[in-house]
């Protein structure tokens, strides 16, 4: 099976050849890049793409490797004897199945993604080393160990918050999603608003690039929030005029928290503008 892109999904040709090549490697695919720039997604439209069910285990700071394969319920279980309950004979009964355990014991092959890898302990990565390289593991409780019976196509994401151990990336297929330069921005838009006003959209497109490229900026704005800018533009009604400076310098564009999340590059931005203006 090879992913040759999707109706909802913008990929580049190095993209696909990414997610080919990890396929063939039989290596997860690491996926890096900012903010917004359809990592996730990236994960959810191959899976469609290639007919495969797709389990998710999105990573938080709490996040332990032991939580992906299983978690033993000890507390359930003692709860359970001193009532009397029969299915504590069984100890299967208190054994909470984690994503790796759902996607190797998958009867069919199935994708998993692995979501922000970066934002857990350090240790994180290194302490799921070998059940990613061997697709097995060993639960102790049971007595029994678990392989895959059709190794999953797995997708790791990082917004590089941290540094991966090096025997990590050793495992891993690497791809950096770059992003979009403003032609493959147009493509990636016109799946989400077909119908938009071309004048409306390169108004919107120079506008963003404007305040994307503004020199030091603390957060710059991403293809999701220049997305979610658009449909409010489209929502409000707003006017071409206002997204165009007349003497083409820029302007504190409408609607302006869709772009910019803080307070230092909103105040930024509008020094800019004023600064223009005073050298007009």
């Amino acid at each position: 099976m090879k992913f040759q892109g999707s109706q909802n999904y913008v990929a580049t040709e190095d993209l696909m050849l990414a997610v080919n090549a990890s396929a063939t490697l039989r290596k997860p695919l690491l996926v890096k890049g900012e903010p917004g720039t359809g990592k996730t997604m990236l994960a959810e439209e191959v899976a469609e793409a290639l007919k495969l069910p797709l389990l998710q285990w999105h990573i938080k700071s709490t996040t332990k490797a032991q939580q992906g394969l299983y978690e033993y319920d000890a507390v359930s279980r003692l709860r359970d004897s001193q009532l009397g309950d029969e299915k504590v004979k069984d100890i299967h009964n208190y054994i909470l199945k984690g994503v790796l355990w759902q996607a190797f014991t998958a009867d069919q092959p199935v994708a998993l993604l692995i979501d922000e890898v970066d934002k857990a302990d350090i240790e994180f990565p290194n302490d799921l080393l070998r059940e990613i390289d061997r697709m097995e593991f060993y639960c102790y409780e049971t007595r029994e160990l678990i392989k895959a019976k059709h190794r999953p196509l797995v997708f790791i994401t990082s917004n590089n918050e941290k540094e991966l151990p090096d025997a990590f990336l050793r495992r891993c297929f690497f791809h950096y999603i770059k992003f979009p330069e403003a032609e493959t921005m147009k493509k990636i838009v016109d799946v989400h608003f077909p119908g938009l006003k071309q004048e409306l959209l390169a108004a919107a497109m120079k506008t963003f690039y404007d305040v994307r490229n503004l020199p030091g900026l603390k957060k710059k704005p991403s293809t999701s929030e220049l997305l979610d800018w658009l449909k409010l533009l489209v929502a409000e009604d707003i006017s071409l005029e206002a997204l165009q400076s007349q003497d083409n310098k820029v302007a504190v564009p409408p609607l302006i928290g869709a772009l910019l999340k803080n307070e230092q590059d909103v105040t930024l931005f509008e020094k800019l503008v004023f600064m223009q203006r005073q050298n007009r």
